[in-house]
């Protein structure tokens, strides 16, 4: 799951840098997304690592839950407000931050299931 969580986060990176360039104010804030990315993509290459990956990818599935919840509950507070005070690239990027992180969420929770059932599967064959 470390190369997954290393691609979620390229795609958050690009997201942000490209929210950034793409919106005419230059706001600061449009990097959200690379900086979640930037933490997803440290935490996928430590999972990399045999003895860090349980950790590692806890991490990660909690960076994508905030992912989600933030970004979020942000596009669905200024949905009625996008022609108003919020632009309207801010709330497409916020939208599609929460998708991704979503996608990554489910697929951690369908990772952590298959390796329970894998330690429990082994741990009913081994002989003692």
């Amino acid at each position: 799951m470390g190369p997954t969580t290393i691609g979620f986060g390229a795609v958050l990176i690009l997201l942000g840098v490209g929210s950034f360039l793409l919106s005419e104010s230059r706001a600061p804030t449009a990097l959200i997304p690379a900086f979640f990315g930037l933490a997803l993509a440290v935490a996928g290459l430590l999972a990399c690592k045999d003895s860090l990956r349980k950790h590692a990818m806890h991490a990660a599935a909690l960076l994508g839950l905030l992912g989600v919840v933030g970004p979020g509950f942000m596009a669905l507070r200024n949905v009625g407000k996008a022609s108003e005070d919020i632009r309207m690239a801010a709330l497409v990027s916020q939208a599609i931050m929460a998708l991704i992180c979503a996608v990554f969420v489910g697929l951690c929770v369908k990772s952590f299931i298959d390796a329970r059932r894998r330690r429990q599967q082994s741990a009913n064959t081994d002989p003692a």
